[in-house]
């Protein structure tokens, strides 16, 4: 029977994975990655000014981040990839294409262990900082008794009165005339308490839809505002409409800002999200190169 030819046998047995040297550039590449960003926090942190222009201070820091962030994910990427492609096993009687293939493929094995053990790192890290703000924010507005305009809109008038705008603008409806006494007109405590309550209910059902008062709640608030404050009932109607119509352009004001906020974010998240891929492909393409490297040295 004919003997195999050696050379046969090893490219039959030898493994063309060298997961142990996957394993350690991936490892390697993640704690490398971890250092370098907290490294770059640090000198963000300490070079930017949180008081100086907000809009040229925004764009610096941008750019400095893009650009560490592009840097970390080559240099980390490229010690894994150099360090799988040297730590892998040496293959004899293998072309030098097929070698510069699993070279490459050990690159990128490496580049891809290291992309998600950091990735889930960083997801836990960040949805742990994401509960305990919640978490906060949930607790604050327990004790503080804060109500969103959704609250508002739903009619809560109890607690919207004492929610801003719509408690200020109450407050200054049956705010006393400038030059008069500071003690208001005969009227007990609690009368006062269910007044603001009922002017708040009566500008929640018009202002929910964004409506103008009506010539009834008009009339009604205003002989309720001068019963309160003393001023001509013309001038309580006067006082009337201006507030209702100072509140209505608050809360345009304030879903306009809202929406502004929120399309800021959106764009922000954009960018954020194509600069992360352009990072992602260029530690892809480090790390797939420098194994290659490291391979050839390995290889002597």
């Amino acid at each position: 029977m004919a003997t195999k030819d050696p050379a046969l046998l090893v490219r039959q047995h030898g493994a063309a994975v060298s997961w142990g040297a996957v394993f350690a550039g991936g490892v390697g590449a993640a704690a490398f990655a971890l250092i370098l960003l907290s490294l770059g926090t640090g000198l963000g942190l300490t070079s930017i000014s949180p008081w100086s222009s907000g809009t040229s201070n925004a764009k610096a820091f941008g750019f400095a981040a893009v650009v560490w962030i592009c840097v970390t994910s080559i240099l980390t990427s490229g010690l894994g990839g150099y360090l799988a492609g040297r730590l892998r096993s040496r293959w004899l009687a293998v072309d030098a294409d097929e070698i510069h293939f699993r070279d490459t493929a050990h690159g990128f094995l490496s580049w891809a262990l290291a992309t998600l053990f950091t990735a889930a790192i960083l997801t836990s890290a960040v949805s742990g900082i994401v509960r305990a703000g919640a978490q906060t924010a949930a607790t604050t507005a327990v004790a503080g008794g804060s109500v969103t305009m959704g609250t508002m809109q739903r009619g809560n008038a109890q607690a919207a009165t004492n929610t801003w705008p719509l408690g200020y603008f109450v407050d200054s409806l049956f705010r006393m005339p400038v030059g008069s006494s500071l003690a208001a007109p005969a009227t007990a405590a609690g009368t006062d308490e269910t007044a603001r309550a009922e002017t708040a209910r009566i500008f929640l059902n018009s202002a929910a839809t964004g409506d103008q008062l009506s010539p009834e709640d008009t009339a009604y608030l205003s002989q309720l505002v001068a019963q309160h404050t003393g001023l001509t009932p013309e001038a309580a109607q006067a006082r009337v409409v201006t507030t209702y119509t100072r509140l209505l352009q608050k809360i345009t004001a304030l879903d306009a800002a809202a929406k502004d906020a929120a399309d800021k974010a959106r764009r922000v998240t954009i960018g954020a999200s194509l600069w992360l891929f352009v990072s992602l492909l260029m530690g892809a393409f480090s790390a797939s190169l420098m194994a290659t490297h490291g391979g050839r040295v390995r290889q002597l």
